[in-house]
């Protein structure tokens, strides 16, 4: 029995790695398929500070490392953007802060509830050795949706 679906939303998780704009392409062809709404997510998270340094007195301005972070983040977004707009698919962009990429997106999908949700193998976090990425296989395990895992 054959089993009809469409994806009337779908969530690309997107860092900027290889795998993320091949997840941000089969996501803009899906949608061109299904005439969905294509929604593409970058979760970044805050410079870690050590408290110590080499003259007393001297600590850096928290305010321009955490500026810096997020437009490297929406920079990263835009990127995404113009992948989805050269396919020809408009999309919407979120960008999110927080502690855990993975927490985010969860907590991002559950409220969105897309009919599927696409993410790359593997992304920037430098475990390249592993066969399939942190977020990705936290995303197939966590989620409540489908999830549609690029290589």
């Amino acid at each position: 029995m054959a089993v009809n679906r469409s994806f009337g939303k779908i969530v690309v998780a997107f860092d900027g790695s290889p795998d993320s704009v091949r997840a941000v392409e089969t996501g803009c062809i899906l949608a061109q398929k299904f005439q969905s709404e294509l929604v593409l997510v970058n979760v970044y998270t805050l410079p870690v500070y050590g408290l110590a340094s080499p003259l007393p007195g001297t600590l850096p301005n928290f305010d321009v490392l955490e500026d810096a972070a997020k437009e490297k983040a929406r920079k990263t977004l835009q990127g995404g953007m113009a992948v989805a707009s050269k396919r020809g698919v408009k999309c919407r962009a979120e960008l999110l802060e927080a502690p855990s990429v993975l927490q985010a997106l969860v907590e991002f999908t559950d409220k969105e509830k897309p009919d599927l949700i696409v993410a790359g193998t593997r992304g920037m976090t430098g475990f390249k050795k592993m066969i399939v990425g942190s977020v990705s296989s936290g995303l197939v395990s966590h989620s409540k949706f489908p999830v549609l895992v690029v290589r």
